[in-house]
């Protein structure tokens, strides 16, 4: 997209604004995993290197406009010191005279956190008052923040209005630059490779990318509406009644295109909550038990979707092949990120579309092998589905 990157701008002595994705687990009062902060940190580098006065926005969980203690992102501060190697000052508020204070006494070079923007419900109200207040703190905005992109609030699209240059961060701009380039020039062939449990979440998805891509693998527990609609007994699997019908009008506008699990491994009792199961057994997908729960593809399907994951050149993957939170359910997801990292280790581009997928391509130790790995679960489905994202068209055009 033609917009400015956080390159085009010149942050010599000036305040920068930049919202990131500080949306991390906590523990005990410490940042659990800092995967996220992680991320930011290119773009955050650039710019005290290019001695801007950097001023971090963020939310963290869902306070409701309340301020709750255990979800501010002071412990964020605490860890990005770690990373960065030096200190990281904050404020305990985003707007107002703390935060002014706080900014003003920036100089060349330093950063300062702002706290949590969502304990005030005018951050998600994209209340315009409440934008004005942020952007008074800045001269120029960077939004760095691919996660929240297809938001429309007050530190991702009302800000933009009131400060003359916004621009895109090196994450984002890479994010947009990957998925932009699976959809628009993909080498061929091009798969795409959709999971999940519902099917309703992703409608959108699969009638964008079914005319742009070669073949469509679908897993998870959303398979089982589209047997469903083939008129096979799926016993007490996961279905969708109100979505059998737009299943099987996919199926005849799919056609070889679409592909379907050929068995699941299925067990007499579940219980998602207790993380049990029964004894696992493979079934061919027209002989589930009428009292069984399928719960991940089973080996003749993942044999069949290796070989196909093997014949493509670009691969998006959205979306688990099964229960993959039970390590005995998870055997078919890790078997696809394993393909997928044997088809980067080849040369394909791989694109993992944030969310589960990216949580199953972490635990099973596979991240570094991937070509790109999204930070934002519901902005890039969305950018799947050929959506405009709040958070990128707000940004100042090139």
């Amino acid at each position: 997209m033609a917009k400015l990157t956080v390159s085009d701008l010149d942050v010599k002595e000036r305040r920068v604004l930049m919202r990131v994705d500080f949306n991390v687990p906590l523990e005990k009062g410490q940042v659990a995993n800092d995967k996220r902060l992680r991320a930011a940190l290119p773009t955050i580098r650039d710019i005290l290197e290019r001695g801007g006065k950097l001023i971090l926005m963020s939310h963290l969980g869902r306070p409701k406009g309340k301020r709750r203690a255990e979800l501010s992102l002071k412990p964020c501060a605490r860890a990005l010191e770690n990373l960065l190697g030096q200190p990281v000052a904050f404020a305990d508020d985003c707007i107002g005279p703390s935060a002014e204070a706080a900014v003003k006494s920036l100089s060349a070079g330093e950063v300062l956190l702002l706290e949590n923007l969502r304990f005030h419900n005018a951050e998600t109200d994209n209340d315009e008052t409440f934008a004005r207040r942020l952007a008074k703190l800045a001269d120029v905005y960077v939004n760095d923040a691919f996660g929240t992109a297809h938001r429309a609030h007050a530190s991702t699209e009302g800000v933009t209005q009131f400060i003359d240059r916004c621009a895109m961060g090196h994450l984002m701009e890479k994010e947009i630059a990957y998925l932009g380039d699976a959809l628009g020039a993909p080498k061929r062939p091009f798969l795409a490779i959709l999971g999940g449990a519902k099917i309703s979440g992703k409608i959108d998805v699969i009638d964008s990318l079914l005319p742009k891509v070669d073949r469509l693998i679908i897993g998870g527990g959303m398979a089982y509406t589209f047997f469903k609609a083939s008129g096979l007994e799926i016993g007490n699997s996961l279905v969708e009644p109100d979505r059998v019908d737009f299943a099987r009008s996919l199926l005849d506008k799919g056609g070889e295109k679409l592909v379907l699990p050929v068995d699941c491994m299925c067990a007499d009792r579940f219980d998602f909550d207790a993380r049990t199961v029964g004894d696992l057994s493979p079934a061919a997908f027209d002989a589930i038990p009428a009292g069984g729960f399928g719960l991940d593809i089973g080996p003749a399907s993942v044999s069949r979707f290796t070989g196909i994951i093997e014949d493509s050149w670009t691969i998006v993957w959205n979306g688990p092949m099964g229960v993959f939170e039970i390590d005995s359910t998870a055997v078919g997801t890790f078997a696809v990120a394993r393909a997928l990292a044997s088809a980067t280790d080849k040369g394909a581009i791989t694109v993992i579309g944030g969310g589960d997928s990216a949580s199953a391509v972490e635990k099973a130790g596979l991240a570094d092998r991937m070509t790109h790995i999204s930070t934002g679960g519901g902005a890039s489905l969305e950018f799947l589905e050929g959506k405009e994202l709040p958070g990128v068209s707000a940004l100042t055009d090139r």
